[in-house]
């Protein structure tokens, strides 16, 4: 747990890494920022919430053996810290899920604020953590409606091909009604360019573009493409684990860096006032 002198000035960030288009490398930077976040002094908790648990099974846990899991505690069966593993990694632990949760959806649907549940879950243990990663489904379903509710940011990977953008405005739609109707603390923490190819001319005109669109809102971070990131998960390891020296573990040590400098700029603005 976070020392009593930290929690003067601590606030959880909370932070929904979505796309509802899937191949888009969500998961690969869910598990990656959460491990280089806790490499760089952080307190992690990673929260899966795709029924597909390749989160889950990218942290090395078994998904079909789990007797908890995030879907227990969005239905109320346990509570939160009950379904919380740890990691490899001491600073980092997950919230698991396997393909039990394909039911949550339909058995949610009834309930009343049922768009809350995953926000009261983390409000149970979200002061233990610096920063809680939430590996959204590749829809915009209930659980993304359930995550954007909770999260005080959202992370949007983009890939860097052709159609790109495609479906963009669509979730961006969704994320301004939320604000607007659900969570009005809601921001977009930053367009993340994945999979960029430097030999690729399609690439560069991708970078542009979106940059051109969406200005200070893209992450100045790119992840290129690298096979070490894909091959990781099938181990069971996060990348600094698999191999720690490759370009792909370098760009997430920067993303991290870059998106703990955001959170200390915030809260030099908020003191500056």
């Amino acid at each position: 747990m976070i020392n009593r002198d930290e929690q003067v000035t601590h606030m959880t960030e909370i932070i929904a890494v979505a796309n509802q288009k899937g191949g888009v490398g969500k998961t690969t930077t869910a598990v990656n920022l959460s491990a280089a976040l806790t490499l760089s002094g952080k307190r992690v908790l990673l929260v899966d919430l795709d029924s597909q648990g390749n989160a889950t099974s990218g942290c090395g846990l078994e998904k079909e053996e789990l007797k908890a899991t995030v879907y227990d505690v969005l239905l109320g069966n346990l509570k939160t810290h009950e379904a919380i593993f740890p990691t490899s990694l001491n600073e980092m632990h997950i919230l698991p899920a396997n393909g039990d949760l394909i039911g949550a959806e339909v058995e949610l649907i009834g309930e009343e604020k049922r768009e809350y549940f995953l926000k009261q879950s983390l409000a149970q243990i979200s002061e233990e953590y610096h920063y809680i990663i939430i590996d959204c489904p590749p829809s915009l379903g209930l659980l993304t409606v359930n995550a954007l509710t909770a999260a005080r940011g959202v992370i949007v990977p983009l890939q860097c091909e052709f159609y790109a953008m495609e479906g963009l405005s669509q979730l961006l739609r969704t994320i301004r009604l939320i604000k607007q109707s659900i969570n009005p603390s809601l921001q977009i923490t930053g367009i993340l360019l994945t999979m960029f190819d430097v030999r690729n001319s399609i690439s560069h005109q991708v970078r542009e573009e979106v940059c051109r669109h969406f200005r200070d809102r893209v992450f100045r971070t790119v992840i290129n493409r690298n096979v070490r990131l894909s091959e990781a998960p099938s181990f069971g390891k996060n990348i600094f684990e698999y191999d720690r020296r490759c370009v792909g573990a370098q760009g997430y040590q920067k993303l991290a860096e870059e998106l703990i400098k955001k959170g200390g700029s915030r809260v030099q603005k908020k003191g500056s006032r």
